[in-house]
């Protein structure tokens, strides 16, 4: 993206402010006006004591003229003083606002996106939340940039330049030779730095999403003695990383001295043009030091152009990975107008196929029927496409082939949000949130009232120890065991109360105690509704009224558990195997004996 194109993408997020604009630039020409009151007096002031001089005037005859002086300068540092406070207030307040509007945007716009963008390996959360971030501030810092720096510094530049040609011409052109040598190294510095820029992108968002996986790894980590095999590697990135903004400076320094020496010859060659003009008799002594000090003004802000230059090359860099966040228009979740009101819950599945954005396939030729208010199960070993059939009942991935029916309108047809209203999930490992046990309950219904959190809470069987705990509904709920947490899922499901519920290995972290107890619960809750489950627990699907028995992506056997054991096919197998690691032959011996 150039330097255009960002500032029509960030036209929107500055409209609002557009009258902090306005009178930034008003503050911006007059202090460009101020900038030049220095080298017009100090030549007022050579040729007026020069002229005193030659008229054998004391300085008593001169108290008039340096009062004056005094005075203009100290008004012009009066002015100056407002000028800055007003431009760095106004650029703040511009900062603030547009930092704020960008970031919220940027939130708005990824809830809008489809669960397969976060699953990608370049949307990484690292990843994502580096650019996010490092994005917003970025663009921000340009808008600042342009308006507290680039265009003050054009606007002292220029006027300068304006009043050295309105002073002496030839004089004017020396400046006006070397302004296009600065933008010249200045355009040739940036256009060497840009792959570099972009690679220190890559790297940071790298080495943010390489600590992100070491944070959340870290039990791994310490259990397989992997400390030194993850500093290595993170040292491997912070070293790319290193090597990367060195090469940076050193194409910095070398052209900041470049330009340095362009200005020296500029400033040799205004000295000894204005020195030979004052012996030539066209211009006063007070003229060298004028145009000295004018073209000071021309040099001066240029030889900040680089420092600025390099802050907006850097917000172009992070505001395409930005951007691209934002433009992600094929990520959008779409949504059809069907409302999910009086749902039956019936789901018809088509000969679906499914392939992930990796190019996975995960499903091949897939049908089935689950009818409103009965329990479904799907077995399968691990890889089947259990969990990927309930994704797409949820509408978080959309077929790649055929379709699935619910309540007999395509489900793609459904307003998507209303449609996961009525549908209650329970995943093997549920996310809880940052916060107190109350909250994360209240997810299921965020205007239920504290009896219903703690009804649902009773129901998931997790009062009795939230009671014991010194704050009550007010712990931290991420201080709990990974048992206490899944039922914190399960109270969810409580308040949320869904005409259909989704289980996926719902009680894996519980204990057997436990796990009878959130059963016994389940099977209320299942009545009346339609309920998916999935789990390698005999006891949660073999009173399911039909079983789906799924291989490598395929629908291999349907029936209940009596048909599908009598069958003696992949159901009986995976059923013996589950007995056997329960080791039931002398759990029955066991209970015999009592």
């Amino acid at each position: 993206m150039n330097i255009w194109q960002i500032i029509r993408r960030l036209v929107p997020f500055v409209r609002p402010f557009k009258w902090l604009v306005v009178f930034s630039l008003i503050l911006t020409l007059i202090g460009a006006v101020a900038a030049q009151v220095n080298p017009i007096v100090l030549r007022y002031t050579i040729d007026s004591i020069q002229a005193l001089v030659e008229q054998g005037r004391t300085v008593e005859g001169a108290g008039s003229l340096l009062l004056f002086i005094t005075a203009v300068l100290f008004g012009k540092e009066l002015v100056n003083i407002i000028v800055k406070y007003g431009q760095s207030m106004l650029g703040e307040r511009i900062r603030i606002n547009l930092s704020s509007r960008l970031s919220q945007y940027a939130v708005e716009r990824v809830l809008t996106y489809k669960y397969a963008f976060f699953t990608a390996d370049e949307n990484a959360t690292g990843k994502l939340q580096t650019r996010m971030d490092r994005g917003a501030e970025s663009l921000t810092r340009f808008v600042q940039r342009i308006f507290i720096d680039l265009i003050p510094l054009f606007a002292n530049a220029g006027l300068a330049l304006v009043v050295m040609f309105n002073a002496n011409v030839f004089v004017g052109l020396v400046a006006a030779v070397i302004l296009p040598l600065y933008f010249l190294l200045s355009w040739q510095q940036a256009s060497l730095l840009k792959g570099v820029r972009r690679g220190l992108r890559n790297l940071r968002e790298q080495r943010t999403n390489g600590l992100f996986n070491i944070i959340e790894s870290i039990i791994v980590i310490k259990s397989f003695v992997r400390e030194e095999y993850e500093r290595e590697k993170q040292a491997g990135l912070q070293q790319n990383l290193i090597d990367a903004q060195l090469k940076q400076r050193k194409t910095n320094y070398l052209f900041d001295a470049m330009k340095t020496f362009a200005e020296q010859v500029g400033v040799t060659v205004i000295i000894i043009l204005t020195a030979y003009l004052v012996l030539d008799q066209q211009m006063s002594i007070g003229a060298i030091v004028f145009h000295v000090l004018l073209f000071n003004n021309v040099s001066a802000p240029i030889r900040q152009l680089h420092r600025i230059y390099d802050e907006i090359n850097e917000a172009l860099t992070y505001a395409e990975g930005f951007f691209e966040i934002l433009d992600a228009d094929d990520a959008i979740e779409e949504s059809g107008d069907v409302k999910a009101e009086d749902l039956a819950g019936e789901f018809v599945i088509e000969n679906v196929d499914f392939v992930y954005p990796n190019g996975t396939q995960a499903l091949y030729d897939v049908s089935m029927t689950i009818e409103a208010g009965k329990t479904v199960a799907f077995v399968g070993l691990s890889g089947a496409g259990k969990t990927t059939l309930l994704n797409l009942l949820c509408k978080f991935y959309e077929p790649t082939r055929g379709r699935i029916l619910l309540d007999g309108r395509n489900i793609l047809d459904f307003n998507t949000r209303l449609l996961r209203r009525k549908i209650g999930l329970v995943l093997q490992n549920n996310h809880i949130f940052r916060g107190s046990i109350e909250e994360n309950i209240r997810y299921g219904d965020v205007r239920a009232e504290k009896a219903a959190v703690v009804e649902a809470a009773k129901k998931a069987y997790l009062h009795d120890q939230v009671e014991r705990l010194p704050n009550g509904y007010d712990s931290e709920a991420q201080l709990l065991s990974g048992g206490q947490q899944q039922r914190i899922a399960i109270a969810r499901l409580f308040l949320k109360d869904p005409p259909v519920i989704f289980l996926d290995e719902p009680t894996a972290s519980l204990d057997a105690i436990a796990t009878e107890q959130i059963k016994n619960s389940l099977d209320a809750i299942k009545k009346n509704r339609t309920t998916v489950i999935i789990s390698h627990s005999i006891s949660q699907i073999i009173d399911s009224d039909v079983i789906y028995v799924l291989k490598e992506g395929r629908v291999v056997e349907i029936g209940t558990h009596n048909e599908l054991y009598d069958r003696r096919g992949t159901y009986f197998e995976i059923f013996n195997a589950s007995a056997r690691s329960l080791n039931l032959d002398k759990i029955a011996q066991t209970l015999e004996v009592q």
